[in-house]
């Protein structure tokens, strides 16, 4: 059993190794789809599985270059009307790609995924800067840029990897090295937000069993599951109902 003070937080370094492994895997995925299988609705609202792929080629785009991201925040920024900023650039992102051939979208997401892990790892002074975000409850939090370079903008894809392998049916790839070493960052977090005892047993090969404090709630469960309900995407309760972005 783990504790959560135990755990290794994810850091830079790691965090740009994985995302490069992400995009890999996303692309190895999206190669394996067949043609209905693009056109299959997920759990992301609106979006099919040519969406998502769309989203998550978006943005990585996004986050390629200096320019890229400046362009996209003001264009994403002009064109919200009453929407939240990243509803209008993810909006943004599936518009951009919508039109692709399926071969090129893979295909780009092969080379631009890799290149924006490892951009958003240089950029030291941006990533003090402080970064508003919505809250389900209607509020807001701030973050660094840091947190979302290195830790969102890992768990967004591999989240995206999740819906889609939902949508088409096909075993999710997962390994301990990877997925679990992300899976124990969001329990992580998760405590953290919190901050109430329980034992936590996730399944699966990126599961773990987990322990903050004592007499708290005994919570057995799918560990890509956990992911999903603290996401937003599941239905849980008590300690379950707690928030952590991806």
């Amino acid at each position: 059993m783990n504790t959560i003070t135990a755990i290794r937080r994810l850091e830079r370094p790691e965090c740009t190794t994985l995302a490069v492994g992400e995009f890999e895997r996303a692309t190895e995925l999206l190669t394996a789809l067949e043609d209905g299988d693009w056109e299959q609705s997920t759990d992301c609202p609106d979006w099919d599985v040519r969406a998502v792929a769309g989203h998550v080629l978006g943005m990585a785009q996004t986050f390629s270059s200096l320019r890229e991201l400046i362009t996209s925040m003001r264009t994403a920024a002009r064109t919200k009307g009453k929407r939240d900023l990243i509803d209008s650039l993810t909006d943004l992102q599936v518009r951009r790609n919508r039109d692709l051939q399926t071969s090129t979208l893979i295909a780009e997401l092969g080379v631009v995924g890799p290149a924006a892990a490892r951009w958003r790892a240089g950029h030291r002074l941006m990533r003090r800067l402080p970064l508003k975000n919505p809250t389900p409850d209607g509020g807001v939090e701030t973050w660094r840029m840091g947190y979302l370079f290195d830790v969102i903008l890992l768990r967004d894809p591999w989240m995206h990897r999740v819906d889609i392998s939902r949508a088409v049916g096909r075993p999710m790839v997962l390994t301990a090295d990877h997925d679990g070493r992300i899976v124990a960052d969001v329990v992580a977090e998760w405590a953290g937000r919190h901050g109430q005892p329980f034992t936590l047993r996730l399944t699966g090969p990126a599961g773990g069993n987990y322990v903050q404090g004592a007499g708290g709630p005994d919570l057995d469960l799918d560990a890509v599951e956990f992911c999903r309900i603290v996401s937003g995407r599941g239905q849980g309760n008590g300690l379950l109902t707690e928030f952590v972005p991806f």
